[in-house]
């Protein structure tokens, strides 16, 4: 694929070198740098490129000739990602987005910008996501349904038909989300939960480790020691 844009990714941790991998093999971009809040700066480089404190990011990139992604995850309700996107687009940097081309995204879909979509989602017709959104790997996302801005909605996601997440939530592995519903912003949906009714805001669904069996793995499995 062609680099014909230039990209400087706000952020250091594995998020943000899963990002680099995506961005560098399966996308227009060419990622020139990095940055991290000065407090947080622990490495001078990352992958051989330079790693910057944000204050000075306008020293190093120029706001005409780069773009950026903010690679962070859901810290605080994804206020974190949500508060450096911001701030990078008030510094005059445009926002960049990452679709997999191994992702099943129908035309009709309307993406706002800042998106981050990984490969094996399936989003089906007359969905709209809006900006600030990760869907990591393996997601279903049903046919006319919102998410709204901010969200991250985590590996194989069932999420049906005529759904509405509200904005900041965040949607766990394997959870699984009923026809027809509406999450409210703030919500917290944690791995394998179900949910199959309208959830208020700012509330949070635990998902529940499984009981132990009595008896142990290795007699079960008649180990031989």
């Amino acid at each position: 694929m062609e680099k014909n844009k230039k990209l400087v990714i706000i952020g250091d941790s594995a998020f943000a070198e899963i990002a680099y991998e995506c961005f560098t093999h399966d996308s227009e971009y060419e990622v020139v740098g990095f940055s991290v809040e000065e407090e947080h700066l622990e490495k001078s480089s990352l992958f051989g490129l330079p790693v910057i404190p944000f204050e000075e990011i306008e020293s190093h990139f120029s706001v005409r000739d780069v773009e950026f992604y903010a690679a962070l995850v859901y810290s605080q309700l994804n206020r974190l990602r949500t508060r450096l996107y911001s701030e990078a687009k008030e510094k005059g940097y445009r926002a960049a987005s990452y679709i997999s081309t191994r992702a099943f995204v129908w035309p009709n879909v309307e993406l706002g910008e800042h998106c981050f979509i990984f490969e094996d989602n399936t989003i089906q017709p007359f969905v709209r996501i809006e900006k600030n959104v990760v869907l990591w790997s393996g997601n279903h996302v049903g046919h006319h349904s919102v998410i709204r801005e901010n969200c991250f909605i985590a590996s194989h996601a069932v999420i049906s038909g005529f759904c509405d997440i509200g904005r900041n939530s965040f949607v766990g592995v394997n959870a699984t989300l009923a026809n027809n519903i509406s999450i409210g912003e703030d919500n917290w949906i944690g791995l394998g939960v179900t949910i199959s009714r309208t959830t208020e805001a700012d509330t949070l669904f635990k998902g529940e480790q499984s009981e132990k069996a009595k008896i142990p793995a290795r007699r079960f499995f008649k180990v031989k020691e």
